[in-house]
């Protein structure tokens, strides 16, 4: 039995989520991936100013008069999301946690995905398989993937990139759209990201929250890893705690972007303290211009 509050919660995420398909999203996720390529529609008489290699000789020696070949894209395809749901992701400092704004960003283009006829699938992990839908369409099948989301109770706490992407291979036979939402709190995963490049159209979704890149200077804190429960004791005070727990984070973030682009895959940064769709949007259309 779903709790209720939940249920209003997801309520809430699916008005908000079709608002902005409805809205600006749609045409921005329709120009962002572009189909699979190009499909045979049908024949018609040529008009002029089509492009003669058009030209289908064989009908057009048939009916004694000219044809030409009209294509149009292959739209429909698969949207995998695949969505870190590791200890890390139960943070947020500014009144959501990444894991709440990870499904929002997934509520979002997933609505989008099945409005334009694509499937979409979603795989959850930390540093194993916590769950998987498998690739569906429809509004239901969308709020049971929101449902995923907030209800899974993983089994474990830390993060395996890697072993989320290579279920991921083994399991999407064609190329598709891969969504990869997570804050990246990992390292081996560089050469299985390169791999998934290749075959899938990649984009991670970096998620950031300010209070993991800056410390206040409070006094004392001890400081817990979401992932492995380690705790240590920092003085905030102290400017050169401060500085090495900046420089820290400066240095994840560098790498998370450096193993992004040289794998081939695009990257959009999403902090908890900003609306995640206009991250979206501001990177659909970069990539659109970029055709």
């Amino acid at each position: 039995m779903i709790p209720d509050d939940l249920i209003e919660k997801i309520r809430r995420l699916e008005i908000r989520a079709r608002g902005a398909v409805d809205g600006v999203f749609q045409g921005e996720y329709q120009s962002a991936f572009k189909g699979r390529g190009i499909e045979f529609a049908e024949v018609r008489p040529y008009q002029v100013g089509d492009d003669i290699r058009t030209i289908d000789w064989n009908v057009s020696a048939r009916m004694d008069e000219t044809y030409v070949k009209v294509y149009e894209e292959e739209r429909e395809q698969t949207v995998m999301l695949c969505v870190d749901v590791s200890g890390s992701e139960n943070f947020g400092s500014q009144g959501r946690l990444k894991r709440e704004v990870a499904a929002e960003i997934c509520a979002v283009v997933a609505f989008s995905a099945i409005r334009n006829n694509d499937t979409v699938g979603l795989l959850l992990f930390s540093d194993t398989v916590e769950g998987f839908v498998r690739p569906g369409s429809g509004r239901r099948h969308v709020l049971r993937c929101i449902r995923e989301l907030f209800t899974v109770e993983p089994e474990s706490r830390g993060t395996d990139i890697g072993e989320a992407l290579r279920r991921v291979l083994r399991i999407l036979r064609r190329r598709s759209v891969l969504m990869v939402v997570s804050d990246f709190f990992d390292r081996e995963y560089a050469s299985t990201l390169r791999a998934a490049a290749q075959r899938h159209d990649t984009v991670g979704v970096e998620l950031q929250d300010p209070r993991e890149e800056e410390l206040p200077p409070v006094g004392l804190v001890d400081l817990t890893d979401a992932e492995t429960g380690e705790m240590v004791t920092v003085d905030t005070r102290d400017p050169e705690a401060r500085r090495a727990f900046e420089a820290s984070a400066r240095a994840r973030r560098k790498r998370t972007r450096t193993l992004l682009r040289r794998a081939g895959a695009g990257h959009v940064v999403v902090r908890t303290n900003a609306d995640p769709l206009e991250s979206l949007i501001a990177f659909f259309r970069r990539r659109a211009r970029r055709g």
